[in-house]
């Protein structure tokens, strides 16, 4: 169960989800963000579904992000039943590669938003640091680490093509 010091939950719909999920929560601990993981079936146990995101906000989470493939409903069923943010993340799928899972995410109707990201590891990272960019709107110490992240990232940027 989550503390107010979890601001952020990771679901997926199976376990075969985590490697890609992993990096959305190797960046919030390269960022300091405390996070939990749970495997959250939208298909498979719709009942676990219904009680984690009808108690994320009760539960301390600020943030969820949803990572799903194929059909991928897991994003949107969460996002509606809870007043959370939703970054939703597409799986690669094997038939599709993918494409699927982001059309699943990216079209949910009006009043029920899904923040989506790529497809994949790059949108699993980026959820990482988008979590912790909303965030850092209420906290300037992570806003502060957010700003040496990017520097960071600026600097690791070669200025020549050489080796």
């Amino acid at each position: 169960m989550a503390t107010s010091e979890t601001p952020v939950a990771i679901i997926m719909g199976s376990r075969s989800d985590w490697p890609t999920m992993k990096l959305a929560a190797d960046r919030l601990d390269q960022l300091g963000v405390a996070w939990d993981a749970k495997v959250v079936s939208a298909h498979r146990t719709p009942q676990r579904l219904v009680e984690f995101a009808t108690g994320a906000k009760a539960a301390g989470y600020k943030v969820i992000i949803a990572g799903a493939g194929g059909a991928a409903h897991l994003p949107g069923m969460a996002a509606s039943m809870t007043e959370l943010p939703v970054l939703g993340v597409p799986v690669q799928s094997k038939a599709l590669k993918g494409m699927d899972s982001l059309l699943s995410i990216v079209q949910m109707p009006a009043g029920v938003p899904v923040a989506t990201l790529a497809i994949g590891e790059a949108g699993a990272a980026n959820a990482g640091i988008l979590a912790a960019q909303i965030l850092a709107l209420s906290d300037e110490v992570l806003a502060g680490r957010l700003a040496a992240f990017r520097a960071a990232q600026t600097e690791s940027v070669a200025k020549t093509v050489e080796d």
